[in-house]
């Protein structure tokens, strides 16, 4: 069933329309003044404007909710501070005043609702601070529906939550879907059924757990994934080398070796049958100790022949041991290496479509952040060019903003955990809803 579009909304002049966006930005000290805090980055919030703003032309009493911060951080000051200073990025950017409400009292919510004209845009309390959100309480949900006249589902990066905003309010009203959320699925949707070739996945970042569904469903669909970043170590892990202090998932490493299946023949999965010939893993990595005050290039040696190295210990007689050991504690994998970033961007030159979700290393400390930025600024050279390509993932979107050609990039999805499933080939809860919803 497709889903309707908040274009097809009519004649609703002084209607009640409850739109869910995802305004969990994340915030920077002010630099005026050092005990307030600006919006660090705008994106969410800039994707939502032209679904508020059509709204606001038809007349409609704008109803907005969001959430904002971690569930386990309620009642933190920064939750209650950080919604106010985001209600004031939006009315800059809508050049309209927006109107707030301080707590979750549905009485006093809805005497202010009545109060609305028409045009007016309204942000209630943070949805994360009532208990019925996370629970999906239909009760929460009930009480959310009687705001509205329709709802409109503008949060694309919350469609993979089961919340009473997201999945239990479109089961009273009259369910849309916002501008932009219709644009990401249309253009993940190429990306996953009809993507031009050859198409090159770059996968990094850390929570393999996350990553797997998408990592199978590109395996299926793209000629080669380029791993990085505590993901590639993860693999590293699972073929039987030791990775130091490197941040490892037990249930990752199981994910692994299900991916590679009974290969043994060398990191370099040449031989390999099935999907795993696909992935392709770091040549070299660069190791070194967090605060980045000591690191170094490291080769991957082959698993077929495992190097000689010294001995760490003191029991050994020969002083000399083959080992399988990329790096020892207190030291961890922190980027990938030159010759690595050499192979990957060969690939990148010769794709079509690229697609991108997670840094190729600890990227925020300069010295582990070449391999992520080199490829970023390649990445988003090849776009709107030669290459379709698309990002996703707060951490990708910052790395390649970090680059300054970040506008090249011919799309940026608002999605993270919402991206990995849709590409995973999962069904999002969110427009499940939607579709769902009466009519």
């Amino acid at each position: 069933m497709p889903l309707h579009s908040v274009k097809e909304l009519k004649n609703i002049h002084g209607k009640r329309v409850l739109v869910r966006v995802d305004f969990n930005v994340p915030l920077a000290k002010s630099a005026v003044h050092s005990a307030q805090f600006t919006v660090g980055d705008g994106t969410k919030i800039k994707a939502a404007v032209s679904t508020i703003e059509l709204l606001i032309k038809k007349g409609a009493k704008v109803i907005l909710m969001t959430h904002f911060g971690r569930s386990q951080s309620k009642g933190s000051g920064i939750r209650g501070q950080g919604l106010g200073v985001v209600v004031e990025k939006l009315s800059e950017l809508l050049k309209k005043k927006v109107q707030t409400i301080e707590k979750w009292d549905f009485e006093e919510i809805h005497a202010t609702v009545k109060k609305m004209k028409a045009g007016d845009v309204l942000m209630l309390p943070n949805v994360r601070l009532h208990p019925g959100e996370e629970k999906n309480s239909p009760a929460f949900a009930k009480n959310l529906a009687s705001l509205g006249d329709y709802y409109v589902n503008e949060a694309f990066p919350e469609c993979h939550r089961k919340y009473a905003s997201m999945v239990g309010v479109p089961k009273h009203l009259p369910g849309y879907a916002g501008l932009r959320l219709i644009e990401e699925m249309a253009v993940l949707s190429q990306v996953l059924e009809v993507p031009a070739h050859p198409c090159i996945a770059l996968m990094g970042g850390g929570k393999i757990t996350d990553k797997i569904a998408m990592m199978k469903s590109m395996l299926t669909r793209a000629d080669l994934v380029l791993a990085g970043g505590a993901l590639a170590t993860h693999f590293f892990k699972a073929m039987g080398y030791d990775v130091g202090a490197s941040r490892i998932e037990s249930e990752g490493v199981r994910l692994a070796k299900e991916l590679l299946g009974n290969h043994r023949h060398g990191h370099r999965l040449g031989g390999a049958s099935g999907a795993s010939k696909k992935i392709i893993l770091p040549k070299d990595v660069v190791v070194g100790t967090l605060d980045g005050e000591r690191a170094w290039v490291e080769e991957i040696a082959d698993l077929s022949f495992p190097r000689k190295r010294e001995s760490m210990d003191p029991r050994s007689r020969s002083g000399m041991t083959l080992s399988r050991v990329i790096c020892d504690k207190p030291y961890a994998i922190l980027d990938i290496g030159p010759k690595t970033i050499l192979e990957y961007a060969g690939h990148i030159k010769n794709a079509r479509t690229l697609v991108w979700n997670g840094p190729m290393g600890l990227y925020e400390i300069k010295r582990y952040s070449h391999g992520t930025i080199a490829l970023g600024r390649l990445f988003a050279a090849r776009s709107k060019g030669k290459a379709f390509g698309v990002i996703g993932g707060g951490e990708t979107i910052d790395a390649v903003r970090q680059t300054g050609m970040i506008e090249y990039v011919d799309f940026v999805s608002t999605g993270g955990g919402a991206m990995l499933e849709y590409l995973g080939g999962k069904k999002l809860p969110g427009i499940e809803a939607l579709k769902m919803s009466p009519s």
